[in-house]
């Protein structure tokens, strides 16, 4: 994709941000249609994972408080809940980004619908239920004395970091899923060793400096790391320029990757579809 389409693709996202935002507010909706308790469901499951996380490795195992990067004591179910918000978000807007296209193929097939926007309704969805499990968070952290203050700003920040990170990540797997549909149960398989590559359950300061540099190649371990600090720890993420460079030059570069790769099969998809 030329660096004009690719202007163009970013003043079409724009122009259509109305478009996109409503129907996100329809994808989010249609999910729940016909339950009895509606998009609650979507809540209640996520409760449910942090809670039995919970029970198993701190009141069952002994995990106990764990270490923050101020040598400060967390208690480990702040710390489990700060690692699974952003995880929650992540992975469900990869899953449901990743259909996208099959899943509005009707849409894929009208000339007139720009198809560039699909990806996006679905991360944009993901985010309602992101925004109340922050506010679980940040309550759960008011509960244990660890109340608001301005590094708490920067959740919006880590929030933007993911959305920007799945979003590329999206462009790539809803593009493959038109010709290849397996990938859908590949990334299923990569989310769930992503979890344990993630040190969402365990804390990354309590490996080997080695093992440290080798998983801070995964993305998310700047993002897990950062609603840590925003939420518990108190730190800023200029604290952490070298992380904060890798993030951005990672993230930029898949989504150069996904829009150009999305931009080249895109007038193939209805073919198929």
């Amino acid at each position: 994709m030329t660096e004009k389409k690719k202007t163009n693709l970013i003043k079409e996202l724009y122009t259509n941000r109305g478009l996109i935002w409503k129907l996100a507010k329809n994808d989010f909706k249609k999910r729940y249609a016909g339950s009895y308790l509606g998009a609650v469901w979507a809540m209640i499951q996520p409760v449910v994972t942090i809670a039995m996380y919970y029970v198993v490795f701190d009141l069952i195992m002994g995990a106990g408080a764990q270490a923050g990067p101020r040598a400060t004591s967390i208690p480990y179910v702040l710390f489990l809940t700060a690692g699974l918000v952003p995880w929650f978000f992540f992975s469900e807007a990869l899953t449901h980004g990743t259909s996208a296209m099959v899943e509005y193929n009707y849409l894929v097939k009208k000339v007139v619908f720009n198809v560039s926007i699909l990806p996006v309704i679905k991360v944009v969805a993901a985010i309602f239920i992101h925004a109340f499990f922050v506010c679980v968070m940040l309550v759960m952290a008011a509960i244990y004395g660890y109340y608001p203050s301005l590094y708490t700003i920067q959740v919006v920040y880590y929030s933007f970091c993911t959305l920007m990170l799945v979003l590329g990540l999206s462009y790539i797997t809803s593009a493959v899923m038109v010709f290849f549909r397996d990938i859908a149960q590949i990334i299923g398989i990569a989310l769930q060793l992503g979890m344990w590559a993630t040190p969402i359950l365990w804390n990354i300061d309590n490996i080997s400096p080695t093992w440290q540099l080798i998983l801070s190649i995964n993305p998310l371990v700047y993002i897990v790391s950062g609603y840590r600090d925003a939420v518990v720890s108190g730190a800023w993420f200029w604290e952490n320029p070298w992380g904060t460079l890798y993030f951005w030059g990672f993230t930029i570069v898949f989504l150069w990757l996904g829009t150009t790769l999305f931009g080249r099969l895109k007038p193939h998809f209805a073919d198929v579809l």
